[in-house]
């Protein structure tokens, strides 16, 4: 996602909105510069496991060479609500790879209070198929589930969660993907420029 002021943000809460800040510019100094406040949860973003485990493990500790690899994009944009078990089942996940979900969310730059979120089964799937990690078009992996079993499920199992990915114009089909998350520590994420490269046959 870009950044830029006027961005979807969650829920729309202005406290989650960026905030740049011209600080000189060539009418008062001889150089331009510019100053960013951004949640780090803002816009396309790495969750590290203390995000919704107290004590859990903070952004560094997330390898990067987990980050690159084979990535697959499927396409969910039928469905209306949640992400179940059954919605996956058919793609035959394989251990390792990543799994890119691409949903309604894309198709808009609206923040959709009835975004399409990843269901509790269906993280548990993404775990019992040994997966490396899920990215989502929406800005959260879930909604309306109490006690954020999503989230928990997934980072308790070590399966990396990216947020906020725009896949309108991403056909389905298997990548190499890499997500590099900017390099910071000892917090709950981390904002991220995700790639998806074709592969060759």
């Amino acid at each position: 996602m870009t950044i830029e002021e006027s961005m979807q943000v969650y829920k729309n809460k202005e406290e989650k909105k960026p905030e740049i800040i011209n600080m000189a510019n060539f009418s008062n100094s001889k150089v331009h510069e510019t100053r960013i406040a951004l949640d780090v949860h803002c816009g396309t973003h790495l969750d590290a496991a203390l995000h919704m485990i107290e004590g859990g493990e903070t952004i560094e500790a997330i390898p990067l060479e987990q980050l690159i690899g084979t990535a697959r994009v499927v396409d969910l944009t039928h469905v209306e609500e949640a992400i179940e078990r059954e919605h996956l089942e058919p793609f035959a996940l394989q251990e390792g790879e990543w799994v890119i979900l691409k949903t309604r969310n894309s198709l808009s730059e609206e923040f959709d209070f009835n975004f399409v979120y990843l269901a509790d089964s269906g993280a548990q799937y993404v775990i019992e198929r040994k997966l490396q990690g899920v990215g989502t078009d929406g800005l959260g992996i879930e909604r309306a589930q109490p006690e954020y079993p999503t989230h928990r499920s997934l980072l308790r199992n070590r399966v990396h969660i990216v947020e906020g990915l725009r896949l309108k114009d991403v056909p389905a089909g298997t990548y190499f993907m890499v997500v590099a998350p900017l390099k910071l520590t000892g917090i709950d994420a981390a904002p991220a420029r995700a790639f998806l490269v074709e592969q060759l046959t």
